[in-house]
């Protein structure tokens, strides 16, 4: 006997009045599947992530669903995914944002290698400045990786996937005392899972990212989560420029800061470390270091 149809909850967000003509798939998860979409609504290709219907009648997965959606709704930032809302599409929820099309940081990494400092630099300024306008908006990432930022067309890095971000507006989707995140990138607090999450946790994230660009590598590793979190927790990462990484002293000083065991031990916030960057990048390279950067450092067709 066939189960029958469940009935679709409230929406907690205004439709999109865009609407949208699916392509072909571009990747399926244990969610949702992603399209490639056009629209006349929007200037250019979208990515649409549809619910798979199987999962449409529990009602805790399309709460995330849509909690995803209402967080991107109050982001509008260079450095974030772009967003276009979300709906119902023949029964399913969906909604739909920028498509990014030149692969994620992870990509970049796994086919060239460690980056250049300075290429490492400018980005860690341009994710810190993404992290700093969703802190502004009470929405913290906690997932932060390589594989949740990609690169627009101009070349520029951009955050993506805020499905398990935390809205600290939302009383209702706090997941207190549940730990989330990915293992390889956790501050201490959120495996503690009854830590205060806060902003820095995405700043320890950070220094974890950081490192994995100058080293090709996270600072931890290990067999299994255990080991990693127990290194997250108590070793100390090793220093950069001991390994004989090219770095200057100023930026292995702020990886270490960034991953500080105690919060109150790492940077105030985003923006001063994106301001921390910004002074010393144009010391090296000047005022217009983010293009002098580019042309020196970035790869061919990077963009």
């Amino acid at each position: 006997m066939t189960p029958p149809t469940p009935e679709p909850q409230r929406l907690k967000f205004i439709p999109t009045a865009a609407t949208f003509r699916l392509g072909e798939p571009l990747g399926v998860g244990a969610v949702g599947t992603v399209y490639r979409a056009e629209s006349d609504d929007v200037p250019a290709p979208a990515a649409v992530k549809m619910l798979h219907p199987h999962i449409a009648h529990d009602s805790g997965v399309v709460d995330r669903f849509q909690r995803e959606i209402v967080i991107m709704e109050r982001l509008n930032h260079p450095h974030i995914v772009r967003h276009y809302g979300g709906g119902m599409m023949n029964g399913q929820y969906f909604y739909a944002m920028e498509l990014l099309a030149h692969g994620s940081l992870s990509d970049r990494i796994k086919r060239s290698g460690p980056l250049p400092w300075p290429l490492a630099a400018l980005y860690t300024a341009q994710i810190a400045s993404a992290l700093q306008h969703a802190h502004n908006h009470g929405i913290i990432h906690r997932d932060l990786k390589p594989t949740n930022l990609f690169f627009g067309d101009d070349g520029r890095v951009i955050l993506g996937d805020f499905g398990i971000a935390r809205d600290t507006h939302d009383s209702e989707g706090t997941d207190p005392g549940r730990t989330v995140g990915t293992y390889a990138y956790m501050s201490p607090e959120q495996i503690c899972a009854g830590g205060e999450i806060t902003g820095k946790t995405d700043l320890y994230s950070l220094g974890c990212v950081v490192y994995e660009m100058l080293a090709g590598r996270p600072p931890f590793a290990g067999a299994n989560f255990a080991q990693i979190w127990d290194q997250h927790l108590h070793a100390a990462p090793p220093s950069l420029r001991e390994q004989g990484i090219e770095c200057p002293e100023w930026l292995d000083h702020l990886v270490a800061q960034l991953l500080e065991k105690d919060p109150e031990r790492r940077p105030f916030n985003a923006r001063a470390v994106q301001g921390y960057l910004r002074d010393h990048l144009e010391d090296e390279f000047g005022k217009d270091y983010p293009q002098a950067i580019r042309e020196r450092f970035a790869p061919p067709n990077s963009a």
